[in-house]
């Protein structure tokens, strides 16, 4: 197999996240754990875990414990970073609820391109270092949107950038 991406859809990728998850539990993990997680039925767990295997993505024989290759650990922790991302984005940003926040990553992680993940990371990013954004600049938008309004004018907001760059 190669080093290469795996084209998951977004099932597999959810039992992917799962297995890697109760693995980091449970070092090891059991087909009924994956349907508990997953509220799936075992039948269900049993052919997607064939497919992860014939991807090389698990080590798979019925009724032994799954573990994760190096490729499938791999592919797991991007599943991972891109929903932790967009949660991150939904929460920090948005100002969305975690919950709301939570349900919204798991389902625009299957299809959101790496490269949009990766942009909103880097705004958040330059929200927070950019002397004219930080928390204030995210609290602001919070409060925009709950209220509808600015707490200040944009002058007003304006020159107290400006002042606060001006004692640094």
């Amino acid at each position: 197999m190669s080093n290469q991406t795996v084209i998951l859809s977004a099932s597999l990728e959810d039992y992917i996240e799962a297995i890697y998850h109760i693995i980091t539990k449970k070092q090891v993990a059991r087909s009924k754990d994956i349907a508990t997680r997953l509220d799936v039925s075992r039948a269900s767990v049993t052919e997607a875990l064939r497919t992860l295997a014939r991807k090389g993505l698990i080590n798979y024989a019925p009724y032994e414990p799954i573990t994760l290759t190096a490729r499938g650990k791999t592919t797991a922790e991007d599943v991972i970073f891109r929903h932790d991302a967009l949660k991150r984005f939904f929460i920090e940003v948005l100002a969305i609820d975690g919950k709301i926040a939570e349900e919204g990553a798991c389902k625009v992680e299957h299809s959101a391109p790496p490269e949009v993940i990766s942009r909103m990371i880097s705004f958040i990013d330059f929200l927070q270092a950019c002397p004219r954004g930080g928390d204030d600049l995210l609290q602001g938008f919070a409060e925009y949107y709950k209220h509808g309004k600015t707490r200040n004018s944009c002058d007003e907001c304006i020159s107290s950038c400006n002042l606060q760059s001006l004692e640094k």
